[in-house]
């Protein structure tokens, strides 16, 4: 086909857009908090909805409210239990024991009666087939994978697995917004679940779904390239993984054509004096394309006997008031996250699992529980960006691009205009950035003194992370390494010390951190620069004059080393332990990770002798 230019223009503008973006932004969080930090175009925005959530968090304050419950029963009949719902005819808000006892005293004047019964059905349709957006989604709230593990996944699948000697791709292209999907494909679709699950759960009519009008439409929906590869079929080919995300993909596909669930719904209202209780339950009278895909949570509330009707006299065995309070939004997981920023068109389907995975990396964010949990970095690292560039990395503005890139994708707009006008507005934010300012601005002040000079000490940032730091500085050089309790408080972390003096000026030996790890230095520093390495106790066993020591590289991995390189260059990445092998004697022995049980061991270097 004719190849279209102004959708080559709307990509181009796209990354050129990211570029000025990150090329113009970041050298400034260089510059004012740390080095090796970033600041993209989405992935700023997306580190602010992270932080603006944990901050509604932090400020939340609960409120105490009560629920009361009533255990009730009719005969002989299956007992459930009812919520109170109103009170006067109106809803019932009870916000303290006070109010809750009250209404119990009252409730145990009266007699339960049911005063209205509604039964009712539903149908629950099945889901689309995926897309990128919420193939993530599902992998990570169903199969626990990260957005980045999905893809990679999703990326061998399509490009092929070996079966039968054969290299065949399994899945559709994985990067779709589309919910597309071929006429050849809902055919076969329909055949296998007929074949396999009978006509009567196959949906009379071919099923398809509209794609939303900001799609690209490029690929299809992803799915099977043949339904008739069944996952089972394919058990013996596929790593545990691969077959895990590939039955996720199928099961979704397979359902699209399948009747929905039938559900029946039986609502009762039961009349207590002043109080109104309802009971709510559900039953499934047919799984329809629950059958092939499992994942699809259908409420049933209580199980209520159909011998219940209105008038009758009903008994309570308990009344039951809870006492709650009101919780705050939970934290984003990284599903909520893809569609939290898909529901407001930032990002697109190839750049949910980078955004996700960039955050992470940069430690702006860490995973507690599958939660984004932002770390004190992404905290400052936002504060400076709403700060300075508040109108630029917001979700309204970002999706106002996001809009114009896709009109250039129309031919609406030229693509040199729209980079042009955000080009410059960013510039005008930058050149309004004071660098001495913004570091002000990030600096936090403790109730801790210098006590060199007895001006206040202020917290800092520094290439390996926060640190204790006079506000005299340059004048006085004095700096503290401290940690944060729970309720915020600094705490001056003291140097470890080894009660050995400096051989040079007399001080004390202290145990520093540098860039490569941890090192004996002089405590008079930086006026006596006497330095020592931290050894294992292990003589090296290449030349047996000196010890091994514990060396971290650029990338902060950690290796072993001889304390007299660069005459001995004796290395390993396996940490030595000072214990005899019981095979051989020899004095010492590695320590190894065995990553199929996460696990470590012990191997003689000199006869391989291995100790679990």
């Amino acid at each position: 086909g004719k190849v279209d230019q102004d959708m080559v223009d709307s990509q181009q503008a796209r990354r050129i857009l990211d570029r000025i973006v990150g090329y113009d932004v970041s050298p400034l969080l260089w510059r004012v908090i740390a080095k090796n930090l970033s600041a993209g175009r989405v992935q700023s925005v997306a580190l602010r909805i992270i932080c603006e959530r944990e901050e509604e968090i932090t400020n939340f304050i609960p409120k105490e409210f009560w629920k009361i419950y009533a255990h009730l029963f009719k005969d002989k009949l299956e007992p459930f239990r009812a919520t109170l719902t109103k009170w006067n005819n109106k809803k019932a808000e009870i916000y303290d024991k006070e109010k809750a006892d009250e209404i119990i005293a009252e409730i145990n004047k009266n007699d339960f009666i049911i005063d209205n019964i509604k039964s009712s059905s539903r149908k629950i349709q099945p889901l689309p087939p995926y897309i990128t957006s919420t193939l993530q989604q599902d992998a990570s709230r169903i199969l626990y994978f990260s957005g980045k593990k999905t893809m990679s996944i999703a990326q061998k699948l399509y490009e092929g697995i070996e079966v039968k000697g054969d290299s065949i791709g399994l899945i559709t292209y994985m990067r779709t917004d589309s919910l597309r999907i071929a006429n050849e494909a809902l055919d076969s679709c329909r055949t296998l679940v007929m074949n396999r699950f009978g006509t009567d759960n196959l949906n009379p009519e071919t099923r398809v779904f509209k794609t939303k009008s900001s799609a690209q439409d490029a690929h299809e929906a992803i799915r099977p390239t043949d339904p008739f590869r069944t996952p089972e079929s394919l058990k013996n080919y596929l790593h545990q993984d691969k077959l895990k995300l590939y039955t996720l993909i199928w099961q979704r596909f397979i359902a699209t054509q399948m009747i929905p669930i039938s559900v029946k719904t039986k609502n009762i209202q039961i009349q207590v004096g002043k109080a109104t209780f309802e009971v709510k339950g559900s039953t499934i009278l047919n799984k329809g394309f629950s059958e092939v895909f499992p994942h699809t949570k259908v409420a049933l509330g209580e199980n209520i006997a159909k011998e219940y009707t209105e008038n009758d006299k009903l008994k309570s065995s308990k009344i039951d008031p809870q006492q709650k309070f009101t919780q705050p939004l939970p934290r984003y997981s990284e599903a909520s996250l893809i569609k939290e920023l898909e529901a407001n068109g930032i990002g697109r389907p190839s750049t949910y699992a980078s955004i996700t995975n960039t955050i992470r990396i940069r430690e702006y964010v860490l995973m507690k529980e599958r939660k984004f949990h932002p770390t004190q970095l992404g905290m400052v690292v936002n504060k400076f960006l709403t700060l300075h560039f508040s109108e630029f990395f917001n979700v309204k503005f970002t999706a106002e691009m996001e809009s114009g890139l896709d009109e250039i994708k129309v031919g609406k707009i030229q693509w040199q205009k729209l980079l042009r006008k955000h080009y410059d507005s960013l510039k005008v934010l930058i050149g309004k950035v004071n660098i001495k300012e913004a570091k002000t601005e990030l600096q936090e002040k403790t109730e801790h003194k210098c006590e060199k000079c007895g001006n206040d000490m202020i917290i800092k940032w520094g290439k390996n992370g926060q640190f204790l730091a006079c506000s005299n500085f340059p004048k006085c050089k004095n700096i503290k390494n401290f940690k944060k309790d729970e309720a915020g408080n600094v705490h001056i972390i003291k140097p470890e010390t080894l009660g050995r003096e400096c051989p040079k000026c007399g001080s004390e030996l202290i145990v520093q951190k540098g860039r490569y790890g941890k090192f004996i230095g002089c405590s008079n520093f930086p006026k006596c620069k006497h330095i020592e390495p931290i050894t294992l106790g292990i003589k090296c066993p290449d030349c047996e004059d000196g010890e091994v020591t514990e060396k971290k590289n650029k990338k902060g991995r950690y290796f072993y080393s001889c304390t007299n390189y660069p005459n001995c260059e004796y290395i390993t990445n396996f940490k030595p332990r000072k214990l005899a092998c019981p095979e051989c004697g020899n004095y010492y022995m590695e320590e190894k990770y065995l990553k199929k049980n996460n696990s470590t061991y012990l191997e003689c270097p000199k006869c391989g002798k291995k100790v679990f």
